[in-house]
């Protein structure tokens, strides 16, 4: 049976400030990518999250980012790359914390937003963010987009390399995201996402902007948790693919 991980930002709040329905989208997904304080999150949010996922038997992924709280770590930044190394180890190294103190463990990694973008084709910065990983735990798996120099560095230094699509964000007719600022990069109709989802998971293909169908072969599919309805789309999203023969379980 073709089987899939779905996964989704959490913890993106601040304070008394919540983006993400946490608990409800924890009872959908079976990774959970919880931002590490950079982007978003604190101590307070990142020990909750870890909490309510390790009672429900989801993952527990650290989403580490640029330091770019004001931008929601969307803004392209320029970080020397033994600090980017420092920064993404210590990001995973204070959500183990939690995650140990909640009876689990950190159990891959995955980059956020201007980061995940630029670690797609810049050697330099996705080196950094492997050599961060490394230090953080030298067998980490890390989530990534399929043919990024990300996860060809990842799988050189010995990390297990897990590819991951979007069924709700657009792709270039190479496979690469098309940009945020751009018109049409989120796909905001329910059922084009479902249709997305289920061709991801049994076909291993996506319908890129220009209506070309392209290969997008991925162990992990991620559902957007800070998107209007993102509950109720995840559940629906889930079901088709049960419905349709897919097997959802974790890849870690």
């Amino acid at each position: 049976m073709t089987s899939i991980d779905l996964n989704a930002d959490l913890g993106e709040g601040f304070g008394h400030w919540r983006l993400t329905d946490d608990e409800q989208l924890l009872s959908v997904v079976t990774s959970a990518n919880v931002a590490c304080g950079f982007h978003a999150g604190d101590a307070p949010t990142m020990r909750r999250v870890c909490e309510l996922a390790a009672a429900r038997g989801v993952r527990i992924g650290a989403q580490v980012s640029y330091r770019d709280l004001a931008g929601f770590g969307r803004r392209p930044m320029d970080v020397p790359p033994a600090e980017l190394t420092a920064e993404v180890a210590y990001q995973i190294g204070a959500l183990e914390v939690f995650a140990r103190a909640a009876g689990s463990r950190v159990a891959y990694v995955k980059p956020h937003g201007a980061l995940y973008n630029r670690a797609v084709r810049d050697e330099e910065q996705a080196r950094a963010v492997v050599d961060g990983v490394v230090l953080a735990g030298p067998t980490l798996p890390v989530l990534g987009l399929p043919g990024s120099r990300l996860l060809e560095l990842a799988g050189k230094a010995g990390l297990p390399a897990v590819e991951e699509a979007f069924a709700d964000r657009a792709y270039t007719d190479e496979g690469t995201l098309v940009p945020r600022g751009e018109q049409g990069a989120v796909i905001t109709d329910p059922g084009a996402v479902l249709t997305r989802s289920v061709d991801l998971a049994r076909r291993g293909e996506v319908v890129a902007r220009s209506g070309r169908r392209i290969g997008m072969r991925a162990r992990s599919l991620c559902l957007h948790g800070d998107t209007p309805g993102a509950v109720d789309l995840a559940r629906r999203v889930r079901d088709a693919l049960e419905t349709s023969g897919v097997r959802v379980e974790a890849f870690a």
